[in-house]
């Protein structure tokens, strides 16, 4: 059954404007009823707005333009349509909409390298079917678009942005506000997407509801009230050994604090046992640090250290500061062959893209787009170019699930629709957040949830505790410690800190 929190892609949305076409008796009417949602938007976002310039493309996005400016002459407003000089509306649906603005006696300009002086500026160039760079003509009207100076309404999807997957190949305009059509897409959410949409509106059309029955999501969107489906007020007769026993191991030489953050993560999210393999040099200020952990010592030698692994934790998490020397390479192998439920971030990453493998089911990643490229074997740009698709080439892979990080954190299992994480902030952009996040999923799994909903649930906890903590001071010089007290207080949804 489709739900608020779906998410879409083009194909989906073409077969919904097939559909409503149907619907309404005439394919003309859902342009009406978008470029007039739109206009509603832009007068109340921009009431004062008199003099309003619409670029209006060649295709449907450029029909529901012209239906825009037309309402906005019906509504007293000055209304000037500017397009490219090969930017005739194609016949049919546009072409019928850019007649009825004439014919109200609208005016259209062509785009000689300025654009008119402008209270608002209104992107009805490109639609969801962009998918290229833009071309050396257009580039031009994109820039103009971007450095005018006045606030940019984008229709449907900012031009430039490649709808399906959020990539932004070549020039795209920056939008203070996007208003989506019939559905949200999952694309505009994700990767460099995020800087070019603003503020996120959605105009459903008044469409029936049922019509979403036929088509099938592309993602599940998750915000920080979604926290309160798996993190339930615990029972009364609750123990330490019910909320999960996790060993966290890492902390290479000069790497300490990147296994203690983890620790104090698992710990804050609810970890009921937390127990630290680490280098005996940073036992001392492990302990200090987190004296609810248990801290122990490895060999320097690459020793066994099969008594640490052997069947005391439910999960193990491993990567964080772990290096790729001798010694990090033994710990890698010792725990992939524990048969322990695993979270692999950081250099256990890196070491399993130097042997790939099919992991054990249940098993976490958590990489970021350079991690997930050696995963791959490809750039940080093919990576970007479609995150969807680079985080279901991970699950095919490695048979895991996996948390793709970044603007947009993706989760993805086999079998399972996709999860987006529609929080965090670029303050997260420091080194150290990926180990908090890395205790988060341990104590997700060690508290009993299924790997994909403890990954989802941890990866939304921990976008939404660098929300919290940079509500307070901003976001540039966040640390990873400033996250840690919401670490707790979100995991405890029963007192909604959020509302």
């Amino acid at each position: 059954m489709p739900t608020a929190s779906d998410l879409y892609g083009p194909d989906a949305l073409r077969a919904l404007e097939a559909l409503a076409a149907d619907a309404c008796g005439d394919a003309f009417e859902p342009m009406r009823r978008a470029g007039s949602a739109a206009y509603e938007v832009a007068a109340r976002s921009w009431p004062r707005a008199q003099r309003i310039v619409v670029i209006c493309g060649p295709g449907n996005n450029g029909g529901d333009g012209y239906v825009f400016a037309l309402r906005a002459l019906e509504q007293g407003r000055d209304a000037l349509v500017v397009r490219m000089p090969a930017h005739q509306p194609r016949p049919g649906l546009a072409s019928r909409a850019c007649g009825e603005f004439l014919a109200a006696g609208g005016l259209v300009q062509e785009f000689n390298g300025t654009l008119p002086v402008a209270d608002l500026l209104v992107d009805a160039l490109f639609g969801i079917g962009f998918s290229r760079v833009p071309g050396e003509d257009t580039a031009p009207l994109i820039d103009a678009i971007n450095s005018h100076g006045a606030p940019v309404l984008a229709l449907d999807v900012p031009s430039g942005v490649v709808a399906a997957t959020g990539a932004v190949p070549g020039a795209a305009v920056e939008a203070g506000c996007t208003v989506e059509f019939i559905v949200a897409k999952a694309g505009l959410r994700t990767g460099a997407a995020r800087d070019h949409v603003g503020r996120l509106e959605l105009a459903s059309l008044s469409l029936d509801p049922t019509l979403l029955e036929n088509v099938e999501s592309a993602a599940e969107r998750l915000v920080p009230a979604d926290l309160a489906r798996w993190l339930r007020p615990r029972r009364r007769d609750s123990h330490k050994g019910r909320h999960g026993r996790v060993l966290l191991v890492g902390g290479d030489h000069g790497h300490g604090g990147a296994i203690i953050l983890c620790a104090e993560a698992a710990l804050r999210s609810g970890a009921g046992l937390v127990e630290v393999l680490t280098r005996e040099a940073h036992v001392s200020g492990a302990l200090a640090r987190v004296p609810e952990a248990m801290v122990r010592a490895t060999p320097d030698a690459a020793q066994p250290v099969a008594a640490a692994l052997s069947g005391h934790a439910d999960v193990i998490a491993i990567g964080p500061g772990l290096g790729q020397d001798c010694w990090g390479r033994s710990l890698f192998e010792e725990v992939r062959a524990s048969g322990t439920a695993m979270v692999l971030d950081a250099d256990a990453l890196n070491l399993l893209a130097l042997s790939p493998c099919r992991l054990p089911s249940g098993t976490v990643l958590t990489p970021h787009p350079g991690e997930a490229g050696r995963l791959l074997g490809c750039t940080v740009a093919d990576v970007q170019a479609d995150r969807f698709a680079s985080a279901a080439a991970l699950v095919e892979r490695y048979g895991a699930v996996v948390v793709l990080k970044g603007a947009g954190t993706i989760i993805a299992a086999p079998g399972r629709t996709p999860r987006l994480i529609d929080a965090g902030n670029p303050g997260m952009a420091v080194g150290g957040m990926g180990d908090l996040l890395t205790g988060a999923v341990a104590a997700m799994l060690g508290q009993g949830l299924e790997p994909f909903d403890a990954a989802s649930a941890a990866a939304l906890l921990h976008s939404a505790a660098g929300d919290a903590a940079a509500a307070i001071d901003g976001q540039r010089g966040l640390l990873p410690t400033d996250l840690t007290p919401w670490l707790r207080r979100l995991s405890n949804p029963e007192f909604h800190p959020w509302t």
